[in-house]
């Protein structure tokens, strides 16, 4: 049913079209958002935690404890 679906010219014509609707300035943003969306979702499947700046906890005073 999808015998050769991905073939050279087709390839070519969807990066035409998809250069035409988006704009040569635009593919560059969209390039780096689905390389992040990728690693994201490579580093949530092999089970990695993305690297985030750890939020510091708030400190206790001498009044909570009681």
């Amino acid at each position: 049913m999808f015998d050769g679906i991905l073939q050279p010219t087709h390839l070519i014509l969807i990066l035409v079209i998809v250069l035409i609707i988006f704009g040569p300035g635009k593919l560059p943003e969209l390039g780096k958002a689905l390389g992040e969306s990728i690693r994201e979702l490579r580093a949530s499947a092999s089970g990695d935690k993305p690297a985030q700046s750890p939020v510091p906890a708030e400190p206790r005073s001498e009044d909570s404890r009681q």
